[in-house]
């Protein structure tokens, strides 16, 4: 098992995509807190700010799953995906012919970059959103126990978003059609269906479950709103949703596409 995970993980840091991936990351989600920030702070004349104090902090800081799951979501799909594209499936298998242990290698090796983006994805959004909060706002609450607790949880998810992406390349082994599918579910499909369930009574609690919501129970935090408007998971069942998904993805990718003849 060592020597296929080291394989792995050898595989993701001689490529380029990654860090590429984690620039672009960094660069929009440093963005986003800004234009976030600045939407609790600079409010019009008469107007009510949509979030203050801590719960303005906390929702943004929360971006880094929000908005900012995107990507470590491709870069999972993307280190099994590769595999099926350019053809290397084959000698991987040949290297290692578990298919089991060769998907857990997988899943494993993408941990190390999932904390690394995290940590970047979290920095971004705290240097864009914090100044502007401790500024204009009530402050960045960067000493808060609830809040840092909520940052360290908030790299954890964007790794566990990375082995979700390798789960899912697993099931859906077409890169394009994996990479299409991603962007739809969590650009336009998660948060619109997590507002309309928002909305109905009998059914707001069932948006906690989604992949996003039960991450943002994980962070303890939503850039959808306060916690005490936004229906949160406790943090254990947030974490079994996440590894839920995850197990769900692999087991199925590994009794279908795995199972599969290559060649």
């Amino acid at each position: 098992m060592r020597a296929a995970l080291l394989a792995e993980y050898r595989k993701l840091v001689t490529t380029r995509i990654w860090w590429l991936m984690l620039v672009v990351m960094v660069g929009y989600l440093a963005f986003i807190g800004v234009a976030v920030a600045a939407s609790f702070v600079f409010v019009p004349d008469g107007a009510e700010a949509p979030l203050v104090g801590e719960d303005a902090a906390r929702a943004t800081y929360a971006l880094v799953n929000g908005v900012g799951y995107v990507f470590p979501l491709v870069i999972g799909s993307l280190a099994m995906t590769t595999e099926f594209r350019h053809k290397t499936i084959t000698q991987s298998l040949l290297v290692e012919p578990d298919r089991t242990r060769f998907l857990l290698a997988k899943l494993a090796s993408v941990v190390p970059i999932g904390l690394v983006a995290g940590l970047l994805g979290q920095g971004a959004v705290v240097a864009g959103g914090a100044p502007l909060l401790a500024a204009q706002g009530d402050g960045a609450f960067l000493g808060d126990g609830d809040v840092l607790s909520g940052l360290a949880l908030g790299v954890v998810v964007v790794a566990l978003w990375a082995v979700i992406g390798v789960a899912f390349g697993s099931l859906v082994p077409n890169q394009v059609a994996a990479i299409v599918v991603i962007l739809a579910f969590t650009q336009f499909v998660e948060p619109i269906a997590r507002l309309g369930l928002g909305q109905v009574d009998a059914l707001a609690g069932a948006a906690a479950y989604l992949p996003g919501g039960a991450a943002d129970s994980l962070i303890g935090a939503s850039f959808l709103g306060s916690t005490g408007t936004v229906d949160l998971l406790p943090r254990w069942a947030a974490a079994l949703v996440l590894v839920g998904y995850a197990a769900g993805f692999a087991v199925i990718g590994r009794l279908t596409t795995l199972r599969r003849d290559i060649g």
